[in-house]
Formats: C-alpha cells, structure tokens, sequence
C-alpha cells in the first residue's frame, strides 16, 4: 500500500516521449494503481512523501535518489482514453489522452501489458465512479420521498 492510501497494482518502468523538440524516449519508474498512473524518475523512490520540509527528505532519501516532489501523477478522473498506436519490433507504442486533449506517448515491451494493464484500471475507476453516482440519486431520492409533505396551498385559479 503507498503512503497516498491507494494500491499499488503494477510497477515497472515504461519509456515515455518527451515533450521537447527532439522528442526523446526516457525511462520513468511507473506505479498503476486503482486511482490512477505515478511517474517518477527510475532513481527515485517508488511512493510519493507526504508534505514535509526539503530538509527531511532529503535526510530519508537514499544516497542518488531524487527528491519526491518530482513525481507526476496521471489521474483516471483526467483521463479520457488509452490508445495502443503500433506494436513495432519489440515495443508496443501507446497513447494516454487525457481529457483536456492533452497527448502523452509511452512505448513498453510487448510482453509487459501496460497499456491492457492501465485501460483496465481505467475502465474499472469509471466503473466504480457510475456507480457512485447511481447510489448516489438513487440515495437522493429516497430521501425527497421519504420527506413528508406540508399542506397544499392551492392558487386561486385551481380553486374558482
């Protein structure tokens, strides 16, 4: 279990496509868990640090360790699909598009399955969200029915 309360379902390193003008490939240390995917760099410590001073942590880092801020968090609740664009030699080449149209590339060995792995965990975020929201009417209107109703005031023009 990471410090953040979620559980990790996979972990791993996927090669993910910088944003920059060569458009290089770099290793990132991936955490999938059932809320969403955790980027680090492959030094880093695997679980994000709650919110303490730079001091502390860099006292409960590991000597070559980066500093835990530097980890990126794609959220299922911002994403909107995984697209699994080629698989090509070794790799399989694969799109998370997030719901502000936002595009990020990443590429794994074929054998791994982290785009199937990271499309099921979305798809049961979702799941688990509609769900919620069923529970949640359905909850709200239980309780109007469940509500007595006061003396009914009719107008003046139902009453003529």
């Amino acid at each position: 279990m990471l410090e953040s309360g979620c559980k990790a379902v996979k972990e791993g390193v996927l090669e993910k496509r910088s944003d920059g003008l060569l458009q290089l490939w770099k290793k990132k240390r991936c955490i999938l868990t059932e809320e969403g995917l955790l980027l680090a760099s492959p030094k880093q410590q695997p679980q994000p640090q709650p919110q303490q001073p730079a001091q502390q942590q860099q006292q409960q880092q590991p000597p070559g360790a980066e500093p835990a801020a530097k980890i990126k968090e794609l959220h299922f609740s911002n994403m909107k699909t995984v697209d699994c664009v080629e698989r090509k030699g070794k790799y399989v080449y694969f799109t998370v598009v997030m719901a502000e149209g936002k595009e990020i590339d990443f590429r794994c060995a074929q054998e791994q399955g982290w785009n199937a792995a990271i499309t099921l965990q979305m798809v049961q975020y979702k799941n688990r969200q509609a769900i919620l929201a069923v529970r949640s009417t359905r909850q709200k209107q239980q309780h109007l029915a469940q509500q007595p109703h006061g003396p009914r005031i009719r107008s003046a023009s139902n009453s003529a």
